[in-house]
């Protein structure tokens, strides 16, 4: 089966799309990239959906032209997926939508809501989609999130040593899996660390002029600055980080306000030693998020894979190359042992990789079977995820089978892909 899957992040930068096809073998799921193409947000759009985002307060009006809005830019992007990838011969497409809005309370998750109307895909397309995978799990008691943990777990499923997934988007995710082989080692465990690229998109947005880019190209900035240890030390003691996981969070916890009130109580900082200190803030509560379960690997993707300076203090956290208090705050240093590399290594392009996860839970629900891992999300019990949207004027869907995989291989498949945007 060959499935499109399209996702857009917190970073609501572009529009990803990669295509898979996808065959199970015994119980081993083969995943062959076909490759991706992401499209960029039009500079209104991305504006006016920045603009609804929380903290801001809108009108169900707004709400209403930016799910259609958005829904025809994923419906652009799944057209042209599957005439470039697919060769016009897409089986399935699998739509996360746009996270707008995560609502937790007292670390529970009472709803979610993404948007991107899959009527516009499904229309374009003349393919079924399937979209709204969250919802569900947050009915079953779960928190919606991170949904990648399932690919993550059948994939790293062998692995020797504790490998961990790491996904540095708006906000960063890990699904850990001890022992590498199941059974072995305990249950897998999947959670959001706290915010990866959302705070130093939005310090480079506010404090770095109108016409600089809206992330920090390159590290460059960060390269540039200097630690600030007592806007480190503040930042570092928010409630969030000691909460048991599964936990989950977002922009509505991580945005520019909230980032305001920590720099009021510091003296005046430059834009570079903001966002060294806040580089340093995703790579420290990553590690420190990962480090009780002594993780050997973290193989890392998502936009900021492409910051080189947050990929060079996440491998100082997480390995031997900080001595504690090494920026003035006192740390409890890394694991030699522990390694990060790409996902690219691992054959999952790093820029696609949730994609590609959505196309695998995409290929899921089309036969029936559950996308969940309850020890990952909290959940009371496995679901099948997300509504199906018919394409042409039938619906037929694949007969489920009579052995659910619980592996995931990549066969092949193209290298890295740069996309046509930053992140």
């Amino acid at each position: 089966m060959r499935v499109v899957g399209l996702m857009s992040g917190t970073s609501y930068d572009a529009i990803d799309a990669a295509a898979a096809d996808l065959s199970l073998h015994g119980d081993t799921l083969v995943l062959t990239p076909l490759g991706m193409i992401s499209t960029a947000y039009d500079d209104d759009l991305r504006a006016d959906l920045a603009g609804a985002l929380p903290p801001a307060r809108v009108d169900l009006a707004t709400v209403c032209r930016l799910d259609t809005r958005i829904g025809q830019a994923f419906a652009a992007a799944a057209v042209r997926a599957d005439a470039q990838l697919c060769g016009g011969r897409a089986d399935l497409v699998a739509s996360h939508g746009q996270t707008v809005f995560h609502w937790t309370e007292d670390g529970r998750v009472h709803g979610t809501l993404q948007i991107g109307e899959a009527a516009w895909i499904a229309e374009a397309t003349g393919r079924p989609v399937v979209s709204g995978f969250r919802t569900r799990d947050v009915a079953a008691g779960g928190q919606g999130a991170p949904l990648v943990s399932i690919v993550d777990v059948m994939w790293l499923r062998g692995r020797p040593g504790v490998p961990v997934a790491l996904n540095l988007g708006g906000i960063g995710n890990v699904t850990v899996v001890p022992g590498g082989v199941a059974g072995t080692g305990g249950e897998p465990l999947a959670f959001d660390t706290g915010p990866a690229n959302a705070l130093i998109d939005a310090a480079v947005t506010a404090l770095a002029g109108r016409d600089a880019p809206t992330m920090d190209v390159d590290g460059a900035l960060a390269a540039r600055g200097t630690v600030h240890p007592p806007l480190l030390r503040r930042l570092l003691v928010d409630p969030y980080y000691a909460r048991p996981a599964p936990k989950t969070t977002g922009k509505e916890r991580f945005h520019l306000p909230y980032l305001r009130a920590a720099l009021d109580a510091c003296e005046p900082l430059s834009v570079e030693d903001v966002v060294a200190t806040l580089t340093r803030l995703t790579a420290r509560t990553v590690a420190d998020a990962i480090r009780p379960f002594g993780a050997t690997e973290v193989i890392a993707s998502g936009g900021g894979t492409r910051n080189p300076v947050l990929m060079d203090r996440l491998r100082q956290e997480v390995g031997a190359g900080r001595a504690d208090g090494a920026d003035g705050v006192d740390g409890r240093g890394g694991r030699g042992g522990c390694v990060v590399r790409s996902s690219d290594e691992l054959g999952l392009p790093a820029g696609a990789k949730e994609a590609y996860a959505f196309a695998v839970l995409g290929w899921l629900t089309a036969h029936g079977l559950p996308g969940t891992v309850p020890a990952c999300t909290g959940a009371r019990r496995a679901s099948v995820l997300g509504s199906i949207t018919p394409g042409g004027p039938g619906l037929r869907l694949p007969r489920p089978p009579t052995t659910a995989p619980v592996r995931l291989t990549v066969d092949g498949g193209p290298g890295p892909v740069r996309p046509d945007h930053l992140r």
